[in-house]
């Protein structure tokens, strides 16, 4: 069972999810890597450590409430749209916005919201400070904050730290030693400008934190979050309205898929309710993420690679690694709604198995279909297709893993896939059993809007961790360093882009247009190192122990990015990341602060 891998991507519902981990580990294995392990695993890592909970700790309602919003390494109008509206209401509400980017986001400096007339003329000024930040010094900013709030008399609520967290003093220790020549020399950013985000910071009682892949995908990511979750405890702004912390996923169900169990290493007590559910023994054996199962299917370990959506190859890291990977499966399968580049890159046998998309109708034996996903809010709701299918003759994910699990298993398993094919309300119900929170599953989600899952450290300042209390960390602070004559590069994606989904060449909000070999540079930066507007370039990345990897024929675009910084498109630079260069204690790929030397290409 080892031998196999099982990769979900975020576009599967919860039942889906459910069914396909139930599969897993009956044939005997927890390889169960997910698009979470190349995204927000960073932010699981730290939240389940210093919370307890290893989601956001805010609703939609809590943006409105707020008084201050930080958002983080996020680009919400190309990767997050629908959050400009909600920040344009909490703006509306007396929120101010801080935006942290080492690049300008267009639409968080004027959001023009085509859903209003005023919106469509005027628009709305979302960030009241930007700070433009140097890639990866995060959590050296915050890590002065914290000093600065410390040193400030009455800013600390007290109350909240004495009575709901564990290890202040530690954490006061490595604070106090942050200095400003420090921190000013990671973060790239001006005195004044840190001063004012901290006058905003204490003129306000209510603060979230946002963050994206901005802030996950570094060496450093786990301590940088961390130190967030520090900057929050200190003025008690976990467990109250208007307060928290949230991290931003863009797909449809990312979060939800880790809630249904789709999960290398389950907590013992998920896979302890699995068992009393179905009657088995579940493997309790840690599998392979999704770094681990490339490794594996590299070295011949892994010989099976299945996997229900997503674009496997573009999205992960080390691009020609994990093709040759591919390649040397004896089977890969893809359950797929579109054709993409990984379905090009197969085992010794590949299948591709059409489904059903969530906006088709999903008619079974016992009527119409619906299914449930969870957003990065923890509410649960239901999602029914209601476009005819594109062939009669597609089967949906559930009825794809129901069908796969009778033929593998054999008739004498007892899990009653037939019918659950036939029913996902009865699905539901197992999952009702299995997972806290799903208590009364079908009567819950048929309420308009549908539920919020329980989460304690918002609802009731409990915090589910190892001393019981909220912990403070006091990490080194980390920070990436630049040879000379280098840069730091981010990948990110464009305007007209959805993931690994390209629908054009034109990257609107940035000006970039017919074209997405091109890196960004700084003027400044440019010039130093005599690379003119226009022209083109070969991007080396290099790593210790000497290794590089190099992504030919990019077009330098001028771009006012944050000195020493600059950004490129992936997948077309997910070659410039090495399988091992990931982020500490959660394995993520290190793709947000890649050191690299730009070479004149023979493109040019």
């Amino acid at each position: 069972p080892d031998e196999a891998v099982f990769y979900t991507s975020g576009r599967t519902s919860n039942e889906a999810a459910f069914l396909y981990q139930l599969f897993a580990r009956k044939l005997g294995t927890n390889n169960l890597p997910d698009c979470s392990n190349m995204c927000h695993e960073s932010s699981g890592s730290a939240l389940s450590e210093t919370i307890g909970v290893g989601k956001g700790s805010v609703l939609l309602d809590d943006l409105y409430q707020a008084d201050l919003i930080v958002v983080a390494g996020q680009n919400p109008g190309t990767n997050h749209p629908r959050m400009l509206s909600a920040l344009e209401k909490a703006k509306a509400n007396g929120a101010r916005v801080v935006s942290v980017n080492p690049l300008p986001e267009a639409g968080l400096e004027r959001f023009k919201n085509p859903q209003t007339p005023k919106g469509l003329t005027a628009g709305t000024t979302l960030t009241d400070l930007f700070l433009q930040i140097r890639i990866g010094g995060d959590q050296a900013l915050f890590r002065l904050l914290n000093k600065l709030i410390l040193d400030t008399p009455g800013a600390v609520d007290e109350e909240f730290v004495r009575g709901h967290t564990h290890g202040f003093e530690q954490f006061t220790e490595a604070a106090r030693a942050a200095d400003w020549d420090g921190t000013l020399a990671a973060t790239g950013l001006a005195r004044e400008d840190v001063e004012r985000f901290l006058r905003m910071v204490l003129d306000s009682e209510r603060i979230v934190v946002c963050w994206a892949m901005g802030l996950t995908q570094h060496k450093h990511s786990v301590p940088m979050i961390r130190e967030i979750v520090n900057f929050l405890l200190l003025r008690g702004n976990i467990g109250r309205p208007g307060a928290g912390v949230c991290p931003v996923r863009g797909h449809s169900n990312v979060q939800g898929d880790r809630t249904m169990g789709i999960f290398e290493r389950p907590a013992p007590a998920f896979l302890d309710a699995l068992e009393r559910e179905f009657g088995f023994a579940p493997p309790r054996e840690h599998g392979y993420d999704v770094v681990r199962a490339i490794r594996a299917l590299r070295d011949g370990e892994a010989k099976v690679f299945f996997a229900m959506g997503g674009n496997f190859v573009s999205a992960s890291p080390d691009t020609e690694v994990t093709e040759a990977a591919m390649r040397r499966a004896r089977l890969t399968v893809h359950v797929s709604t579109k054709l993409n580049r990984s379905h090009a890159v197969t085992g010794a046998r590949a299948l591709i198995l059409p489904t059903l998309g969530r906006t088709e109708r999903d008619l079974q034996a016992s009527g119409e279909q619906f299914v449930t996903v969870e957003d990065s809010m923890g509410m649960v709701h239901a999602s029914r297709g209601r476009l005819e299918p594109a062939s009669p003759h597609l089967l949906s994910e559930p009825a794809i893993v129901c069908r796969l699990a009778r033929r593998v298993l054999g008739t004498e398993d007892d899990v009653p896939w037939e019918e659950f094919e036939k029913d996902y309300a009865t699905v539901r119900d197992r999952i009702a059993r299995v997972v806290p929170g799903f208590e009364d599953f079908n009567a819950r989600v048929a309420h308009p809007g549908g539920f919020a899952l329980p989460h304690a450290p918002r609802d009731e300042r409990r915090f589910p961790t190892a001393t019981g209390k909220a912990n403070f960390t006091a990490a080194p602070v980390e920070y990436p360093h630049l040879p000379e004559g280098r840069l730091l590069l981010q990948t990110l994606r464009s305007h007209d882009q959805y993931n690994t989904t390209i629908y054009g060449l034109d990257d609107r909000y940035r000006g970039i247009r017919n074209g997405r070999r091109v890196v960004l540079v700084n003027p400044d930066d440019a010039r130093a190192l005599k690379l003119a507007d226009g022209s083109y370039v070969d991007l080396v990345s290099e790593w210790k122990d000497g290794v590089e990897r190099r992504a030919p024929g990019f077009r330098v675009v001028h771009y006012p990015t944050a000195r020493g910084c600059a950004a490129a498109y992936y997948p077309e630079t997910n070659v410039l990341v090495p399988l091992d260069a990931t982020a500490d204690v959660s394995n993520t790929p290190a793709s947000k602060s890649v050191v690299v030397r730009l070479e004149q290409s023979a493109t040019d």
